[in-house]
């Protein structure tokens, strides 16, 4: 049995809502009942199929959501010692703790792959896991797509929460016409 673990984020940089980070974990020989379910990136997805296959994956896999609210990314994006990216690597190597992969598949979210890779192995202190990082893993994965997507739907359910209370608000992102016009009428 060898256990690949896939990492992946929603909601990276947005004004309203948190970002969340997902891993999904499957015995390698069954990675092919993702691409039968028609896991995918999640971008790649509509909402109503996304749905569809948040409880699907939560039955074939093990997973792992961390939600990271908009106080602990303003206090990384302050702090002298943190970015977002290195954020997102330490809720990565926090997820990859519980589930105990043999392998983990990373989308890195940094330029530098080898730097990024490096501070996860670091962090993870376990070097019998395999630690891969790569741009668009979530397309070129499906494990990484299974958790794109737990984590795209965590998020999208939590904007509606936040919907309710406030009203419109968007996805939540600066170059969203309805978060621009939400946050022109309440903040400015």
């Amino acid at each position: 049995m060898v256990l690949i673990a896939g990492v992946d984020e929603a909601g990276r940089g947005p004004v309203i809502g948190p970002l969340v980070i997902a891993g999904a974990m499957l015995d390698e020989k069954d990675l092919h009942k993702l691409e039968k379910l028609g896991v995918k990136d999640s971008k790649l997805l509509t909402p109503k199929k996304r749905e569809q296959l948040f409880p699907k994956i939560q039955q074939l896999c093990k997973y792992k959501i961390i939600v990271i609210e908009p106080q602990e990314i303003d206090a990384a994006l302050e702090s002298q010692e943190l970015n977002l990216n290195w954020l997102e690597a330490i809720k990565s190597v926090e997820i990859l703790k519980e589930l105990k992969p043999d392998k983990a598949i990373l989308d890195c979210p940094s330029p530098n792959i080898a730097k990024y890779t490096a501070y996860v192995k670091n962090k993870l202190e376990d070097p019998s896991i395999a630690v891969v990082c790569e741009h668009k893993a979530d397309v070129n994965h499906r494990i990484v797509g299974a958790a794109s997507i737990l984590a795209k739907v965590t998020r999208d359910r939590i904007i509606a929460e936040l919907e309710k209370k406030y009203g419109q608000i968007g996805p939540g992102y600066s170059s969203n016409i309805i978060t621009q016009k939400f946050l022109k009428e309440n903040w400015e």
